[in-house]
């Protein structure tokens, strides 16, 4: 008999049983010695609630609105590359997922299916984020986002250079997948994956691929993965004027950064240490979280570390707006491809309406620091 999956880390176990140590050391690890991976999940225990009683609680809403939109939960799924590396078609079951729940999908530079592609699969609501690779290839991804009808569109910029990943350098990732004699004999312990992998052929960085520059610079960019170090405040000017939709800006810990993003016509932000996968000592963006709050009038989204509800609960008390779901949703997609996305946010979803109950509030409109207390 199968055991059954509960909570977040027994999908993280189950992911871990199916797929081949180098993929999941992808997927799971972070940066140097991972103790940003390690803080990330931490730090949660720095706030516990304050629970009130004498309230009614018999009808709880776990609604929000954002954007001028209403989405069922007060979480998305957030933008991660290579995702069919864990199960075909990955992005796209994401996406139908997120559709099927009512909550954001953000498909990511790296996915492994085109911005196209994506969005001819499924009727959701999809947002793009963009990896500013070089100036003219991003001009490029923004048209076509614009073009195939994405309505949000997010800008990283704590990527300049990658982080040091020991274990992706231990394990010698990279695409294509280089077949040593350890990976198939790990391929040959997970069959299952395997014959996926077989069927489907090998992920490729797809809209890279598709891209249309005859540019020698930008081909040489793209061959070499490196971001354009050399973005500032201008160049989000530049790329705010090319995009007439919601624009969020992503990788912000520091007010100061907050403030100038929304100075450049930003509509909200996303803090972000990027799951610890970039500065293995970075701060959490929980411990930013309430002073960019009290800094600025727009929405602010939070990713990094974020696995059960009463983690979202305490996100939105400090003054998030929504959450974003990095690794959570992708250990339900590779425990069991579109099923296991859609029993990763049905969890979540559970956990955050159980999480309101036990704290006596029956909105998480009505969230608030009343609610938490810093130890």
């Amino acid at each position: 008999m199968s055991k059954k999956l509960i909570n977040i880390e027994d999908y993280r176990q189950q992911a871990k049983a199916k797929l081949p140590r180098i993929i999941f050391d992808y997927l799971d690890g972070g940066a140097e010695d991972e103790k940003g991976l390690q803080h990330n999940r931490s730090i949660f225990n720095d706030w516990r609630f304050k629970p009130q009683r004498f309230v009614d609680i018999s009808n709880r809403d776990i609604s929000c609105n954002l954007f001028n939109r209403n989405w069922d939960a007060p979480f998305a799924i957030a933008p991660t590359g290579l995702n069919s590396s864990f199960w075909p078609k990955g992005d796209s079951l994401l996406a139908k997922s997120a559709a099927k729940a009512n909550i954001p999908f953000i498909l990511s530079t790296a996915s492994n299916m085109s911005i196209e592609e994506v969005a001819h699969s499924c009727d959701g609501e999809k947002w793009f984020q963009l990896y500013v690779v070089h100036e003219e290839l991003a001009i490029q991804m923004v048209r076509r986002a614009l073009n195939s009808g994405y309505t949000t569109l997010i800008i990283t910029l704590d990527v300049g250079i990658n982080g040091y990943r020991e274990r992706d350098i231990r394990n010698e990732f990279g695409l294509p997948l280089r077949f040593s004699p350890s990976l198939v004999i790990d391929g040959m312990m997970h069959p299952g994956w395997t014959l996926r992998f077989i069927r489907n052929g090998m992920p490729q960085l797809a809209n890279f691929i598709t891209s249309q520059s005859q540019s020698l610079e930008v081909q040489a960019a793209l061959m070499s993965r490196q971001m354009d170090t050399r973005f500032n405040l201008d160049s989000l000017k530049r790329i705010r004027e090319l995009w007439p939709h919601t624009l969020l800006v992503k990788g912000i810990v520091r007010t100061e950064d907050a403030k100038n993003a929304i100075n450049c016509g930003a509509d909200g932000v996303i803090l972000s240490n990027h799951g610890g996968r970039q500065l293995d000592c970075s701060v959490s963006p929980m411990e930013t979280l309430q002073e960019v709050f009290t800094s600025i009038n727009q929405p602010i989204l939070i990713d990094s570390g974020f696995r059960r509800g009463s983690d979202i609960v305490k996100a939105l008390c400090l003054g998030a707006s929504m959450v974003c779901l990095g690794r959570a949703t992708l250990y339900g997609l590779a425990a069991n491809g579109e099923i296991g996305v859609n029993e990763v946010i049905q969890l979540l979803k559970n956990d955050i309406d159980r999480t309101l109950a036990q704290i006596g509030c029956s909105s998480v409109k009505q969230l608030s620091t009343k609610f938490i207390m810093h130890r």
